[in-house]
């Protein structure tokens, strides 16, 4: 949902108007490397509690799902890659650009989503085995934060593109 608020952003110029602007991108590319660093630094607190004396209980689908808009929304290389990619596409000659700008932004999204729905229902699966094994499940949870909190370094020092 996340790459569909890109999609009709790009389709009505947004994008381009954040690509323009070093300001606007700055200011999304910021917000977006601390929620990372935030979601980083959680996990990897949250790693530090004993899960044999404690019920773990799952996110929940419909939390789970809203961070992972926010995260998308506040991507700025998201938008750079609509406005760079999906537009090459857009011929003008063919009728409204902005409907070809959304169909072919639908299209992206779908394939970039459809991996990450199959690897959620393999995590969800190997869960379990990861909560008997308290220490390897703790290990895991810091690598997920250090690695939620370098994405979010990264995205802090990301150029914009040219």
């Amino acid at each position: 949902m996340g790459g569909f608020v890109h999609v009709i952003g790009g389709a009505i110029g947004v994008s381009a108007i954040l690509m323009a602007s070093a300001e606007v991108f700055t200011v999304l590319k910021i917000v977006g490397a601390v929620y990372l660093v935030w979601l980083g630094i959680r996990t990897w607190r949250q790693a530090g509690f004993d899960l044999s004396n404690f019920e773990v209980k799952p996110a929940g689908i419909r939390r789970a799902f809203l961070e992972g808009i926010v995260v998308e929304v506040f991507n700025p290389k998201t938008a750079a890659f609509f406005l760079a990619f999906v537009s090459q596409f857009v011929d003008p000659a063919k009728g409204n650009v902005g409907l070809q700008f959304v169909a072919l932004g639908a299209i992206s999204v779908t394939l970039n989503t459809t991996p990450d729905i199959v690897i959620a229902l393999f995590a969800g699966r190997v869960r379990k085995g990861l909560l008997a094994r308290p220490r390897l499940m703790k290990r895991v949870q810091k690598a997920s934060g250090a690695l939620l909190m370098s994405l979010g370094l990264a995205l802090a020092f990301a150029r914009r593109p040219a």
